[in-house]
């Protein structure tokens, strides 16, 4: 993962945590449940974002090379990972 791609990522994961903040901020003022609720889903959206390129960079780097190198358990053991990361999420 190159240096921009990082900090992309560190970029996009700061603007989450601002908008965190700005949903704290919006509950305490008692705002308007629809758009406090409107803010968390742009959080969740944005934090899709992030986990959609990580996880691209992880197919790329670490999935790629386990099929590199021929070694078969390294490649399962990638592939478990991802279904067990996968499994916990759809619970």
């Amino acid at each position: 993962m190159s240096g921009k791609e990082t900090a992309q990522k560190l970029n996009r994961l700061a603007r989450i945590e601002g908008q965190v903040r700005g949903i704290a901020r919006m509950i305490e003022q008692d705002r308007y449940c629809i758009d406090v609720l409107r803010q968390i889903q742009a959080v969740r959206a944005a934090l899709g974002k992030v986990e959609s390129q990580v996880l691209k960079d992880h197919a790329a780097c670490c999935v790629a090379e386990a099929i590199a190198s021929g070694d078969v358990g390294e490649q399962k053991a990638k592939f478990e990972e991802l279904v067990d990361l996968f499994e916990t999420n759809r619970h």
